[in-house]
């Protein structure tokens, strides 16, 4: 009956985008103010330690079903009764994760994109060419260039981390919530995934587990990304589900910051981006590139995931190899993304280069 109910729900939100954006607006909130309120009491994250949970549960009915199937014969008639209540539990457990991801993630796919929602610079049917994107890729550029020299170091030339960024990603994004509606409210604060090392194999720097409306990051990634990737992840308990609207979200709230740390962020989460599409906009031509501003050394070595000693202990520590995981983790990333209609899969991550060249439409 849950599972119906779920099919139903997808298949309303599909063809009714105002049932998807009546649902985002004003009962989505609801959750992360109830029991978005009660996992976030807890120093831990909930829903990660709800995922391992589930895999053992699984292992579990799998591990008992081949049993049966081996040994029938020999089995007692009350392990077998046994087996049968707890198949049924599974089954109404995973009626239950159907509602749940229904309701706190598929839903969301299917709202109407920031860009109709808000106000936020330019038109969205304006035609951005190689100019444009020249001038936002030299201006995030020089920012990042300026502002990577002033922070203290260790001897071996990474950032020291300062405390409590949790806090001031809330802080952030409630500001920004001055300027999206959909934003403001309560935040649980951001926590820190216990198993990074496997989601690092995954390149995963940040994870939204709808089963407990939670924000979590990547403990093991280097600082700079640490900042842009809480907000990022914040917005999705807010109902931005896109990855590239995330991406934005995260850019915004970090970029005005009084933190550098929280500028310097925002300015090296989207430096790849627009410069990849700078050199696509000049047809890869050399000699144009070089008369722009150049990625200072600085900053191209700040723009990493992880630590060579991160990753050295990653790979010491891991059960299987990292290039498994991460075929597997984009394979069902890409999946998942093309199933919700965000057909471009993975590569959707990119699209915040135009909500950018929307944002400062007219300003640069």
């Amino acid at each position: 009956m849950m599972i119906l109910f779920s099919v139903l729900l997808n298949i309303i939100s599909r063809i009714w985008k105002g049932f998807s954006n009546f649902y985002v607006n004003q009962i989505f909130p609801v959750w992360v103010e109830t029991y978005g309120r009660l996992t976030g009491l807890f120093p831990f994250s909930v829903g990660e330690w709800m995922l391992y949970l589930a895999v053992l549960l699984v292992f579990a009915l799998a591990a008992g079903g081949i049993l049966l199937l081996i040994m029938r014969r020999k089995l007692s008639e009350g392990y077998k009764r046994g087996y049968k209540r707890y198949a049924f539990f599974i089954y109404w457990v995973f009626g239950i994760v159907c509602v749940i991801m229904t309701l706190n993630c598929f839903l969301l796919y299917q709202a109407s994109p920031i860009s109709e929602r808000y106000e936020i610079g330019g038109s969205r049917d304006k035609e951005y060419g190689a100019a444009e994107i020249a001038a936002l890729r030299d201006y995030v550029v020089v920012k990042a260039n300026e502002l990577a020299p002033f922070f203290e170091r260790d001897a071996r030339g990474y950032l020291i981390a300062p405390g409590n960024m949790e806090e001031e990603a809330v802080r952030q994004m409630q500001r920004l919530g001055e300027r999206f509606e959909n934003l403001q409210g309560y935040y649980p604060y951001p926590k820190k995934l216990f198993l990074s090392g496997f989601y690092s194999q995954q390149y995963i720097m940040g994870y939204y587990f709808p089963f407990s409306m939670e924000a979590n990051y990547n403990r093991q990634m280097y600082v700079t990304n640490t900042p842009v990737t809480m907000c990022h992840e914040l917005s999705h308990l807010k109902g931005f589900i896109l990855e590239d609207e995330a991406n934005f979200i995260g850019y915004l709230a970090c970029v005005d910051a009084e933190d550098p740390l929280f500028r310097y962020s925002a300015y090296l989460s989207v430096i790849g981006y627009l410069d990849r599409d700078f050199i696509k906009a000049i047809g890869e031509d050399a000699e144009i590139y070089l008369e722009h501003p150049q990625i200072s050394q600085q900053v191209a070595d700040d723009k990493m995931f992880l630590t060579n000693e991160s990753w050295e202990q990653v790979e010491r520590r891991a059960v299987l190899s990292t290039e498994t995981v991460r075929q597997a983790a984009d394979t069902f990333l890409d999946t998942t993304l093309t199933l919700n209609g965000v057909t471009d899969g993975t590569v959707s991550y990119s699209r915040v280069v135009r909500l950018l060249l929307q944002y400062y439409d007219g300003i640069l």
